[in-house]
């Protein structure tokens, strides 16, 4: 059983997501919290596995909360954020706080029927939750995925970067690492809601050293500039003329994923005939593997987060699972490595 602790400050809130909870037999919501300081108060009592938080709450709010319990606890927590610019601003610094992942308030109503919501959200509890029990599933690393590695050694010419769950501090960590005159342009496929990607955007723009924007249709790709695919949208790169273009789409596609790790991948192969370096971050799902392998086909080399350094071990773990990784590396390594080129 996963126990939870579900904390927000409104009661119709924490009673609609306990009945949510209570669908899937194996969580247990053990405890409600009415504030950060009942937060507190209620993971040393009741020692959940995992905890489920609003951000914005009287006496002590959700990211001072998750400062405190960071102290002396590893407990997943799952933040609730409510979907406007500053709400996305306060995620951030609740995930650099050390929360683990986020869902928007609204999840239910943009979920297609009420079954689906509550699947959306069971699954994040059980994702997350493996992280900090035994039943993750470690895979056997070929010793020649782990030796050291540089970009430089292929002569890279575009890096695409992939990632869901975990993925904003994991693709700070690997911008921040990069000097101000890194060579390579940069596309970003990061699994979030369509208001948070342009904060998100300004956000590493100010911490990073290298240009970060939130890509725009028509953005031709330059040196040391990073483009984060709008949510709610496609990222495609096109070939116009000698130029490679950004596409940015509202389209119907088979992929629930908005945008999609998987879409932009396949079109930087059918289009790029440049070296490619793919690198997969941590994040459920597989919505990288057919995107990966068809870079694969066309010369590209994976890089796969590491599932000790993943929030959550899936992405990274479908291309090691299909042999489609080239090296496995923490997240601190795949910066410095990236940094070398």
């Amino acid at each position: 059983m996963i126990k939870t602790l579900v904390v927000d400050d409104s009661s119709f809130f924490r009673r609609r997501i306990t009945e949510f909870l209570s669908a899937d037999p194996k969580i247990e919501v053990v405890g409600q919290a009415v504030d950060g300081l009942d937060a507190i108060e209620k993971v040393n009592q009741l020692d959940p596995d995992m905890i489920i938080m609003d951000i914005e709450m009287p006496r002590l709010d959700g990211i001072s909360a998750v400062k405190k319990i960071r102290e002396s606890r590893s407990t997943p927590i799952l933040m609730f954020s409510s979907l406007t610019h500053e709400g996305a601003k306060a995620t951030f610094e609740a995930l650099d706080a050390g929360a683990s992942d986020f869902l928007t308030k609204k999840f239910a109503d943009v979920a297609s029927d009420r079954s689906d919501a509550i699947n959306k959200l069971c699954e994040r509890i059980h994702s997350l939750s493996r992280k900090n029990t035994s039943a993750t599933t470690s895979i056997k690393i070929p010793a020649s995925l782990r030796t050291a590695h540089t970009a430089s050694s292929r002569g890279y010419q575009l890096a695409v970067i992939g990632a869901s769950t975990g993925g904003p501090i994991a693709i700070e960590k690997v911008l921040k690492s990069l000097p101000k005159n890194f060579s390579l342009p940069i596309l970003l496929i990061q699994h979030m809601p369509a208001t948070f990607t342009r904060p998100f955007a300004e956000r590493l723009d100010k911490l990073c050293d290298i240009d970060v924007k939130e890509a725009e249709d028509g953005d031709e790709l330059k040196p040391g500039t990073a483009y984060i695919a709008p949510g709610g949208k496609q990222m495609r790169l096109i070939k116009e003329g000698r130029r490679h273009i950004v596409a940015i789409r509202d389209e119907v596609v088979s992929t629930p994923y908005k945008p999609s790790v998987d879409i932009t991948f396949n079109s930087i192969a059918e289009t790029y005939q440049g070296r490619v370096l793919a690198i997969v971050l941590t994040g459920i799902g597989s919505d990288v593997c057919s995107g990966a392998r068809m870079l694969r086909q066309k010369g590209a080399t994976v890089w796969a987060q590491d599932e000790a350094s993943c929030v959550v071990y899936g992405m990274p773990m479908a291309v090691v699972n299909e042999n489609l990784a080239d090296k496995v590396m923490s997240v601190d390594e795949i910066g410095m490595s990236l940094a070398r080129h």
